[in-house]
């Protein structure tokens, strides 16, 4: 099946997790509630260039493709609670202008730099981009969800240098836990990773795992309008949340419907992961690749 027409949207729901095919704007508009949600992920296309299924991400300028966020930026910010919260991600050279928008919307509490290691061919001319960029707003400064005790990393100054702060009248030892700084190292989802899907732009569990802990509670209610491979819904559910999954096209959907275990199969079609190519067909070969 192909994807559905604009303005036509389709619900599966099973338990907590409920997922809209559909185009964002037009769920958002008559399918979420305003005021419902606890804590929205929102991972748009990115207008450089990338193919998600039959939807080239490519808009005739930046301002454009502004103009296009603003729409559903303006949706999903009527969808939080009044204590609600919202991450919001583009790319390097878009994220100015949701970022200045925004802050007539949010409270802009961080801007978070999701760095990660070089892959293929790095650019010739100029400085290659090995990072992506991450908004975290609030509706109320004063009233929002922020679990700290969750996402604790090392504090090298106390757990590794174990460095003693003098100043104290009697001196202790430096923290052996902190809050994450506004500066996560998560490595990109690769092919052999188990969570890796069909999708050229999927984020990893890891960083939904640390923003869901963080930005939310249990039973919570958590949305992501660009679902793609369904990993914040994923994340939301193993965490005990409850999920709302928007999505466009038509395979993602089904990855969705897979992973959520909302359906084994889709119009007749059994939902599958696909097979891996260094999933060899004998032993002697999957063990040359499982030494590489």
């Amino acid at each position: 099946m192909t994807n559905l027409e604009e303005g036509v949207s389709q619900k599966f729901q099973k338990g907590t997790n409920t997922i809209f095919w559909g185009e964002s704007l037009h769920v958002l508009n008559t399918q979420i509630a305003d005021a419902s949600v606890d804590l929205i992920f929102a991972d748009p296309p990115y207008n450089i260039g990338k193919t998600f299924g039959a939807f080239k991400d490519r808009w005739a300028s930046d301002r454009d493709y502004a103009q296009w966020c603003y729409q559903w930026l303006d949706l999903c910010v009527k969808k939080l609670k009044p204590n609600g919260s919202m991450y919001v991600m583009s790319s390097t050279q878009c994220i100015p202008y949701l970022d200045i928008y925004l802050r007539e919307k949010l409270t802009i509490l961080s801007r978070i730099v999701w760095a990660y290691d070089s892959s293929g061919v790095q650019a010739r001319s100029r400085y290659g981009s090995l990072y992506e960029p991450i908004l975290f707003g609030v509706v109320n400064k004063k009233e929002y969800t922020f679990n700290a005790q969750e996402i604790l990393v090392e504090a090298k100054t106390g757990a590794t240098r174990k460095l003693i702060d003098y100043r104290k009248a009697t001196p202790t030892q430096y923290n052996t836990q902190k809050v994450p700084g506004n500066v996560w190292n998560f490595p990109r989802v690769r092919y052999r990773m188990p969570e890796y899907e069909e999708h050229p732009s999927q984020k990893p569990e890891a960083l939904l795992e640390r923003i869901i802990l963080a930005s939310s509670d249990k039973g919570d209610v958590v949305l992501d309008p660009f679902s793609g491979t369904f990993t914040t819904s994923a994340v939301a559910q193993r965490l005990g949340r409850v999920s709302i999954g928007i999505e466009r096209e038509c395979d993602y959907v089904k990855i969705g419907l897979r992973r959520l275990g909302i359906q084994a199969d889709f119009n007749g079609e059994a939902l599958q992961k696909p097979t891996k190519s260094y999933q060899a067909q004998n032993p002697y070969q999957l063990s040359v690749f499982e030494e590489l």
